[in-house]
């Protein structure tokens, strides 16, 4: 199992690697599936607009950009694109604290690997729940 974490361009630096990855872990076990490979990668909202443009032809900022590398079923591999400065944004949105924001963002990553989708209401519900009950078990 390998879960790394990176910033690009940004300076970001991750606290608590080893209890988020003991928690991605769970979480990914949670819901019958094996992390192989993954990454976190921290970027800056212009890279996150680019990638959305590059790879998605989708002209607008988000949160988190997941692509799925996963090969089977059962084993989770796969490249998350963070932009801390909408985590950040989104935080102060939400009145929530940053760290939860993150939380919820990177755990949302792992969800779309698990093959859970935000593509319409009855999905966005489905995952938000999710989101809420996996960070009561980080937090």
């Amino acid at each position: 199992m390998s879960i790394r974490y990176f910033s690009d361009n940004i300076s970001f630096c991750l606290k608590n690697k080893r209890e988020i990855t003991k928690w991605l872990k769970i979480v990914a076990e949670t819901e019958d599936k094996k992390i192989s490979n993954m990454s976190y990668i921290f970027v800056s909202d212009e890279q996150i607009l680019d990638i959305n443009k590059k790879f998605l032809n989708h002209d607008y900022y988000t949160d988190i950009i997941t692509f799925d590398n996963s090969l089977s079923d059962t084993k989770i591999e796969g490249e998350m694109y963070i932009s801390i400065n909408t985590v950040k944004q989104n935080a102060k949105e939400y009145n929530v604290t940053f760290e939860n924001e993150l939380h919820r963002v990177v755990i949302h990553g792992l969800l779309h690997l698990c093959g859970y989708n935000d593509n319409n209401p009855k999905n966005r519900r489905i995952m938000q729940n999710k989101e809420t009950n996996y960070i009561l078990i980080m937090n």
